[in-house]
């Protein structure tokens, strides 16, 4: 078993409360809590131990081997094989299957029609559209292209002529007639009568209306505000003095005098029960690590020591004996033999790859001492 660890940290949890300056309170309130909460603690403590070591245990005597054992299983009995009749029976078989079908389909659906375009439509649509080709240059592209180099081409210059000379002439009647006398009439009446509207606008707009409500705010609404300014402020000003002394002087006397020091000895009394806690927690792991490494040193002299002896003494010596004398010699001896037999094996498929070659050499003599020349290609598929 292992020594004990601090899991909380081996400083107190407060040490800037440390560094300051203690009273009696504090040290009259502190080891009461302390003492109560190491008898309260250290049963916890004993248990969360106990139910941590035995899971512990548990996962590395039991879950682990057992996982170890169900995954050599899972993979002696299922994974190799499965992979072996996969690769030695079923890919084989698959891959031929696979092959014959695309080569029937092949034969079936795509060489007929692929014979019938290479060697029926595709010259027949040559055919016809070379002819009809000729027939469109012949019988419409030709007549269009004479009708427009010889008509066409000559009756649009003359109209763009006529509609060039009609244009010009309509510009100059509207620049003579329209835009000049336009022109004069802006300059010489529109725009003087302009300017002297605008002048008079600006002076009534000026006396009429600016001049009275700059007046009006200047020495009215001005003094008006002034007024108005100063109410607020000394109404403003008799509100904040009833603020101060009727609502926050007596809200932080409360705070000052009563709530404060309430809350620091609730603070206190908080601060040193968790501390108690830390501690508390901290000496009951001491403890429990002891009278566990006790335990644990006892079920080992009983359990387990029996049993490595048992494994270190006999079993061991007894399992390296068969190793080096029975298993080695027989694992080399097969081993040789699975030489010699895969070597025999090679030279049987060489004697056989031999005869069938004199078998073809012979059969291809016969027949061309009875058929005359040479065999003729075979017809291949088409692609």
């Amino acid at each position: 078993m292992n020594g004990y660890q601090a899991r909380h940290g081996a400083t107190p949890p407060r040490e800037e409360h440390a560094k300051e300056p203690e009273g009696c309170l504090t040290a009259a309130v502190r080891l009461p809590v302390r003492i109560v909460m190491f008898v309260l603690v250290l049963p916890v403590r004993l248990l969360w131990d106990g139910l941590v070591l035995t899971g512990r245990a548990l996962r590395r005597g039991v879950l682990v081997p057992v996982g170890r054992g169900l995954a050599w299983l899972g993979r002696t009995l299922v994974v190799t094989p499965a992979s072996w009749l996969w690769r030695t029976v079923l890919a084989p078989v698959l891959r031929g299957a696979g092959l014959a079908l695309v080569w029937t389909a092949k034969a079936l659906f795509v060489w007929p029609w692929v014979a019938l375009w290479r060697y029926v439509l595709a010259p027949t649509g040559r055919g016809i559209a070379a002819a009809v080709a000729f027939v469109v240059r012949v019988l419409i592209v030709a007549p269009l292209v004479w009708a427009y180099a010889h008509l066409l081409t000559p009756l649009g210059h003359a109209v763009l002529a006529v509609l060039r000379g009609l244009g010009s002439g309509l510009s100059w009647l509207g620049r003579h007639l329209l835009l000049l006398p336009m022109v004069l009439l802006w300059r010489y009446v529109l725009a003087p009568v302009g300017r002297g509207i605008a002048v008079t606008l600006a002076w009534l707009w000026r006396w009429l209306v600016v001049a009275p409500v700059v007046g009006l705010y200047r020495y009215v609404l001005t003094p008006l505000g002034h007024a108005v300014v100063a109410a607020v402020r000394g109404v403003g000003a008799a509100l904040a003095w009833l603020w101060r002394w009727l609502l926050v002087a007596p809200a932080v006397a409360l705070h000052r005098w009563v709530l404060a020091p309430v809350g620091r000895g609730v603070a206190l009394v908080v601060r040193e029960i968790a501390g108690a806690v830390v501690i508390a927690w901290r000496m009951a792991g001491r403890v429990t690590a002891v009278v566990l490494r006790f335990l644990g040193r006892v079920l080992y002299i009983l359990l387990v020591a029996p049993f490595v002896g048992l494994w270190r003494y006999v079993l061991a010596p007894v399992g390296r004996v068969l190793r080096d004398w029975l298993w080695r010699p027989l694992a080399a001896a097969g081993r040789a033999v699975g030489r010699s037999l895969r070597a025999a094996g090679r030279s049987v498929r060489a004697a056989l790859r031999t005869a069938r070659e004199s078998v073809r050499a012979t059969r291809a003599e016969i027949r061309r001492a009875l058929f005359g020349g040479s065999r003729s290609k075979e017809r291949e598929p088409l692609p």
